[in-house]
């Protein structure tokens, strides 16, 4: 007995399609060569990076590529000068790409904060409490018994 018959001539659902990543789903708008830009430009970062020593691949990143110009972006001064003794291996490492990349720009960008969610800080249980007076009562400098316990009182 079939599917379909055992539900009186119902078809079967459909089954829901996955889920598309978000970059996919806008890939198909106006946004699209953009994504595909950027896409691009992380992939050839990638590839540019890994001819480079590790703590200086940390510190940098291809900001872009236009004409036979590349675009680093670095954390400091130290790291710009540094990247810029790679010149010859990262424009190497660009023309085995087929890119035409002749001049290398650096360019230093200060790391932007991470918002980070400071998360509520864990009430000082009984036992920490008692602690902590037990340690200002064994001690003899003022500042460093007031301390102890003005932390003693924290919520």
């Amino acid at each position: 007995m079939s599917r379909q018959s055992a539900h009186r001539g119902v078809p079967p659902p459909a089954t829901p399609a996955a889920p598309r990543r978000p970059l996919d789903a806008a890939g198909g708008t106006e946004l699209g060569p953009l994504i595909a830009r950027a896409r691009e430009l992380d992939e050839l970062d990638r590839r540019l990076r890994g001819c480079l020593p590790t703590p200086l691949a940390d510190h940098c990143r291809l900001g872009n590529v236009r004409d036979d110009r590349l675009v680093f972006l670095v954390t400091s001064a130290t790291w710009s000068t540094t990247l810029r003794l790679h010149a010859d291996e990262i424009l190497s490492a660009a023309q085995a790409l087929g890119l035409p990349g002749r001049i290398l720009a650096v360019k230093i960008v200060s790391k932007q904060p991470v918002d980070v969610k400071q998360k509520p800080c864990l009430p000082l249980s009984g036992f920490a409490r008692e602690s902590l007076k037990a340690a200002a009562a064994g001690v003899s400098d003022p500042g460093l018994k007031a301390q102890l316990l003005k932390l003693s009182e924290v919520p």
